[in-house]
């Protein structure tokens, strides 16, 4: 992997960049559209890549490696001619899920995570090795290091502890997967992750830890799990300022348009949340003028297209009068509209935030468009 910097914000940390993997180029800043069980929900592939333009998308370790399972990956020739997505893939490493699962999962940090499958109930241990092998299996190009996600709120003793055990699998897993090789003829990168909770000294520690580890890219993560914004503002700026300028930086789960925009200021190169498919499911829809609740009653005669300035099919095709029916009736083609459109806003957002970097223009920019893709009409 190869990531280069074109252009700096002179008012902010904000860049725009290129990642380059064995499947095609990532122009930073990114959102990756997730892909828990190696499809988006309610969106086929070809749309992902043709309207939403996407240029890398999510898979899940744990969901992948309890279905379909690891077998059948590896008899397709790995995710990417599984799923027919033939351009970047990252994995999560399955931390994040084993941390939802607290009343399944017991910790032992000298061999991992033992937990019970939430489809079945069988027992199984994630070991910092496993999950490298798991995600060789896999076949992404961007594999996540094993680690402990703490709950927000934790006392202290409980993050430093979470912090100290994430910092030992991750030499667990680096040593693992230096010693090993990707099974599909091209080549995978290992991102760390910094832990550390809201504490300041922590997230300095973790970043500093995490970078010393001197790997292509890294990840922030323990964040987005219910803690107030301003301090998952506070914990990524404190981890952007320790992070290498040089490598691309992922925030995981994170989250609305305005909080993407605010990171992209700090530094934050890389993005992925389930929220504008899961919002678009529910009828939620995000649009450059605000966000609409298309269930409402007040789009019932409404007979404008979802947004006539938009470049996609779907919001010059249909108003959104139809698109309520849809909601209110039940129709599968909401939820497919609805997350179709949230997922080309997204793109569209770091695509203009990349555009304003480039100009220089960014900051003047985000303080502008901020306010108005906020607010609920």
């Amino acid at each position: 992997m190869d990531f280069t910097i074109s252009a700096t914000d002179t008012k902010s940390s904000a860049r725009a960049g290129e990642i380059k993997t064995d499947h095609g180029v990532i122009e930073t800043p990114i959102f990756m559209p997730v892909g828990t069980l190696g499809g988006v929900k309610a969106v086929h592939t070809r749309s992902i890549e043709e309207d939403v333009k996407a240029q890398i998308i999510l898979g899940n370790t744990y969901h992948l490696y309890l279905r379909p399972g690891i077998e059948v990956l590896e008899a397709a020739g790995g995710l990417h001619k599984f799923n027919g997505w033939h351009k970047p893939i990252l994995t999560d490493s399955g931390g994040f899920q084993v941390f939802s699962l607290s009343h399944r999962r017991k910790i032992k940090p000298d061999e991992g995570v033992w937990f019970q499958s939430h489809i079945d109930g069988s027992r199984h241990l994630f070991s910092p090795e496993k999950v490298m092998d798991i995600q060789r299996s896999i076949g992404a190009d961007i594999i996540m290091a094993f680690d402990e996600c703490a709950p927000y709120p934790c006392e202290y003793a409980y993050a430093k502890n979470s912090m100290k055990i994430t910092h030992n699998w991750l030499e667990r897993c680096c040593k693992r997967f230096d010693e090993t090789d990707g099974k599909y003829g091209y080549s995978q990168t290992l991102f760390p992750i910094v832990q550390g909770s809201v504490y300041k000294d922590l997230r300095k520690e973790s970043a500093e830890f995490v970078a010393s580890m001197n790997r292509e890219g890294n990840a922030i993560g323990g964040v987005s799990v219910g803690e107030p914004t301003e301090l998952m503002y506070e914990m990524t700026d404190i981890c952007c300022r320790i992070l290498p300028k040089d490598k691309p930086r992922y925030l995981m789960g994170v989250g609305t348009p305005a909080n993407i925009i605010e990171c992209i200021a700090m530094g934050v190169d890389m993005f992925d949340c389930v929220m504008p498919t899961r919002n678009g499911r529910n009828g939620m829809i995000f649009t450059w003028q605000g966000m609409l609740n298309m269930r409402n009653e007040k789009w019932k005669f409404d007979f404008t297209p979802i947004d006539e300035n938009s470049d996609l099919f779907a919001d010059r095709q249909y108003s959104k009068a139809f698109l309520r029916h849809l909601y209110t009736s039940g129709e599968m083609l909401g939820p497919m509209i609805g997350s179709l459109h949230n997922l080309h806003f997204y793109l569209d957002l770091v695509k203009t935030a990349r555009q304003k970097i480039t100009e220089g223009t960014f900051a003047a920019w985000k303080d502008e468009i901020l306010p108005v893709i906020s607010r609920k009409l």
